[in-house]
């Protein structure tokens, strides 16, 4: 069961971790921050969440694609 749980918070939370990472927070707190800030503004912050995620994905590509062109 934690492995299922593993993989679901690092594919549907990457945003989050990532955010938690640089900024020294907790992951959990980082996802309470945004399912808060969510319900006081009426859902703007899933748009940065979404953009995030979109830039988090590409940023991973651009990274595999240079290791491959050095390999």
């Amino acid at each position: 069961m934690k492995e299922v749980k593993s993989l679901v918070a690092r594919s549907a939370f990457g945003v989050c971790s990532y955010l938690g990472q640089k900024m020294g927070l907790s992951t959990d707190r980082v996802r309470l921050y945004f399912i808060y800030a969510s319900f006081v503004t009426l859902g703007s912050p899933i748009i940065v969440y979404l953009v995030l995620a979109f830039w988090l994905n590409v940023k991973k590509y651009i990274k595999a694609g240079r290791s491959m062109l050095w390999s």
